[in-house]
């Protein structure tokens, strides 16, 4: 029996490439989701066209700079794990808020468990168990 389990799956059942792909499949897709519910909500919000224009174009395009300078997989800027945590944290959450804003609260929480079951596999795919002594 090997003493060096450090090539083992952190999650034996739900590792390999497909588990990982979907993921990943699912983080894009939720990235999506979550810019279109930040438009949604920024076209409904505040009073007159020029309010609707500034948000409904605005946050989307802030989510986007925040997204690519700080969480993409190729960002800018390299934060800690905690900084990327919290930027992802406030575009996701602030879609799934987005979401609960324009009336449809079931909705923006199952948006929000999905997100946050999606960040931790992907986190524990991305890290390996730790290595035993």
């Amino acid at each position: 029996m090997r003493e060096d389990r450090a090539d083992e799956p952190a999650i034996p059942s739900l590792s390999g490439r497909p588990w990982w792909a979907a993921n990943e499949g699912l983080a894009f897709a939720l990235e999506l989701v979550a810019l279109a519910c930040l438009c949604w909500w920024g076209f409904t919000a505040g009073d007159g066209l020029a309010v609707h224009l500034l948000l409904g174009i605005g946050m989307p395009a802030v989510a986007i700079v925040l997204w690519g300078t700080f969480a993409a997989p190729r960002a800018r800027i390299r934060l800690p794990l905690a900084g990327v945590l919290v930027v992802k944290a406030v575009v996701l959450g602030g879609g799934a808020f987005g979401l609960y804003q324009v009336g449809h609260p079931v909705a923006a929480v199952v948006l929000a468990v999905v997100v946050v079951v999606n960040t931790a596999l992907a986190e524990t795919f991305r890290r390996g168990p730790a290595p035993r002594a």
